[in-house]
């Protein structure tokens, strides 16, 4: 029987609505998540999304909610730490820009004197102080010392006179951390490790008169602050409750206790607890302890940071800046760095090190891929891509250490970049873009798994060589060893045996890549006539320097074209030789505690920078209206309650802006007095 044309015309409706819903669909996926937020100066702020956190049991939720709180109160610490006027300025900033949100004066919020003004207040927030975040150059602010004052005056503004001089005077603490030879490193730094008028003769002096040597050394140092008492003599103020910072840790510590109650096993439960004790007592043997507990604890999805932690920032390189970051194991990806940590021995064996200087028997390497879930402190907004912990060399020995690939991080970073055009400006031609395009990402990934999961764990100290024998270069000579590990086995036919690489020529993009960086485009970072000190720029510039000059058969090359400059590699396989020939020198050093040797080859290599090449990277990056510097904007956790108070269910949401979450950040978990 025939149908009728109004059945047809019915069928065709509903056939369109049908099309129309899936395309709807099919955009809602396809724009379900932006990745780019924000762009100022040389930053950009990108969002991170938080796959398979729905997946998670309601106990790990739990968890991760209250781990998220206890990272977000120790947020002024860092702040305080990077020096001692930061909480001043920035909380005067902050009730200036929020005298112009709630006014709406047009006459105050509208004048270019404001949005230089609100530049300012984000690039302070994105630094957490007023101390450029990788450079440590003072930024100075392009809006006028009286209009401050003035707009202040008319918002009824209090503030310590102090801080004009900080903020204005180009000569008044211009560097967080200097690395400057020659100079009194901690006078001339404005980093709040130290306290007034304290040495780096006098830290030094103190450090020695209380070293520990015993088997089982105490980091002494690590929390506290040095300062000269009423008679001029140096004292230790701690980190710890009812010490100094101990408004913030109070918060961390109330949030690591709610946390104890949703532990996932045992061995959570004692990291947790030492964690807790640590923070309470200051007491470094507890620190060992919560550092052995952490890296036995293999068994639990969720993990965390959170504490005083890498020691970068303190020119001594003693102290640590507090940082936290929560986290769970994205399970799939987490084969790939057990595979590497599963070899670890085979990688120790087989490195170009001298067998003296190697590692008899590699213990406790293990290695996860891992998906932020909320950074905080020295992981924010900047933050590493992969984190190898403990620090303290004998525990790494007798316990083993744990390393992590941040994949989310990773992936926004990524897609954030898609079509930027860089790989057309600085790549030399279609065949290495090509290449890089096919591998790069990998290769990266590769490279931070083996930089982190085998590189740091690597190699040993001769007995009687102390953990700071290379002083100040110290940092940037661990960075490289770890690098040219990472770098030497890239480009080993065994990643393509373990199924790692796809092939034998994957490993070149990864090679291009660090030495492109390394002599050419990282140089970005760096304002013209300045030297480098950030200790991750100096080891890159180091190995590719090195490398470069090495290259005696023209292994790598820059060559001229059109006007620029480009990177041409002749022979990998060569570069690969430099590699492990750099490789071996730099354990030597570290395993000697070579100070003289780490010195020259950082001064040589690392520090100083060709001004004609500068001056075109500089060009060529403005012409692509590109940020050097990349940070992120944190999800926001909400508890879902019951009427007893019970959390029910945690709900993430992508929306909340920049200023929007730094300025909730500063009114709902900032503890500490101006002055500490």
């Amino acid at each position: 029987m025939k149908k009728s044309s109004n059945y047809q015309i019915f069928k065709l409706s509903n056939l369109f609505l049908l099309f129309l819903t899936v395309m709807f669909m099919a955009c809602q996926k396809q724009q379900k998540f932006v990745y780019n937020v924000d762009k100022f100066y040389d930053l950009e702020i990108l969002r991170y999304d938080v796959p398979e956190f729905d997946s998670l049991s309601l106990q790990q939720k739990q968890l991760v909610y209250c781990l998220s709180e206890a990272a977000l109160w120790g947020r002024d610490i860092l702040f305080d730490q990077n020096g001692r006027y930061n909480l001043r300025i920035r909380r005067t900033c902050e009730a200036l820009y929020n005298y112009g949100l709630t006014t709406k004066d047009q006459r105050l919020t509208t004048c270019d004197q404001w949005s230089h003004f609100e530049r300012y207040l984000k690039r302070v927030w994105f630094s957490n102080g007023i101390h450029h975040h990788y450079s440590e150059d003072k930024f100075l602010p392009e809006f006028d010392q009286a209009w401050f004052e003035s707009a202040c005056a008319e918002a009824g503004i209090e503030y310590d006179s102090a801080i004009l001089p900080v903020m204005f005077d180009p000569a008044v603490m211009p560097k967080r951390t200097t690395a400057q030879d020659g100079v009194d490193l901690v006078l001339n730094s404005a980093g709040n490790y130290y306290g007034e008028g304290v040495t780096q003769a006098e830290a030094e002096a103190w450090y020695a008169a209380h070293k520990d040597n015993s088997p089982e050394p105490l980091w002494i140092g690590l929390n506290s602050q040095l300062v000269k008492n009423e008679k001029g003599e140096i004292e230790e103020r701690v980190y710890k409750v009812g010490g100094l910072y101990g408004e913030a840790l109070e918060h961390v510590v109330y949030w690591l206790k709610e946390a104890l109650r949703y532990a996932e096993n045992d061995q959570q439960r004692e990291v947790l607890e030492k964690m807790i004790s640590f923070n309470e007592t200051g007491d470094l043997k507890t620190f060992n302890e919560y550092c052995i507990a952490w890296v036995k604890d293999l068994d639990s999805r969720v993990d965390f940071v959170n504490g005083f932690t890498e020691t970068y920032s303190d020119p001594l390189g003693i102290t640590g800046t507090w940082e936290s970051m929560v986290n769970f194991k994205d399970l799939a990806a987490t084969k790939r760095t057990q595979l590497i940590s599963s070899n670890a021995q085979w990688f120790e064996d087989h490195s170009t090190t001298d067998p003296k200087y190697k590692k008899e028997e590699v213990k406790g390497v293990t290695a996860k891929v891992i998906t932020a879930a909320i950074l905080a402190g020295d992981c924010y907004p900047a933050t590493p891509i992969g984190i190898n912990l403990p620090n303290a060399n004998w525990i790494r020995k007798e316990y083993g250490s744990k390393s992590v690939t941040i994949d989310n991080l990773m992936h926004a970073y990524n897609e954030a970049a898609k079509g930027n055009g860089f790989n057309e400006e600085f790549m030399i031609d279609d065949e290495i873009r090509s290449l890089y395009e096919k591998y790069g990402a990998l290769c990266g990934d590769l490279h931070t798994d083996l930089h982190e999961c085998v590189g740091h764990g690597s190699g040993k100290l001769l007995p009687g060589v102390s953990k700071d024998a290379l002083k100040e270069h110290a940092s940037t000579i661990e960075e490289a060893r770890a690098d040219l590990f990472g770098l030497y086995f890239l480009g080993d036919p065994k990643l393509v045996e373990l199924g790692l690489l796809p092939n034998e020529e994957a490993f070149k993009a990864g090679y291009y890549q660090q030495q492109m960086n390394g002599l050419m485009t990282q140089l970005v970072r760096i304002e013209p006539g300045k030297d480098i000190e950030e200790a991750h720029m100096r080891n890159r510039q180091l190995i590719a320097n090195w490398v470069y000059e090495h290259a005696t058969n023209k292994e790598v090359e820059i060559i001229e074209r059109d006007g620029k400059h480009y990177l041409r590699i002749n022979d990998y396989q060569g570069l690969r030789r430099l590699y492990g020939e750099l490789l071996a020198e730099i354990q030597r050093i570290t395993s000697e505690g070579d100070y003289a040797a780490a010195k020259e080859m950082v001064e040589k290599y690392a520090v100083k920078v060709n001004p004609e090449l500068h001056k075109e990277v500089l060009a060529r990056y403005q012409k692509l209206n590109l940020a050097p510097y990349k940070g992120f904007v944190n999800p926001v956790y909400t508890a879902v309650r019951d009427a007893e108070g019970n959390i029910t269910d945690v709900k993430i949401d992508f929306t909340e802006g920049y200023i929007d979450q730094h300025l909730r950040y500063s009114r709902d978990y900032s503890p500490l007095p101006d002055v500490n």
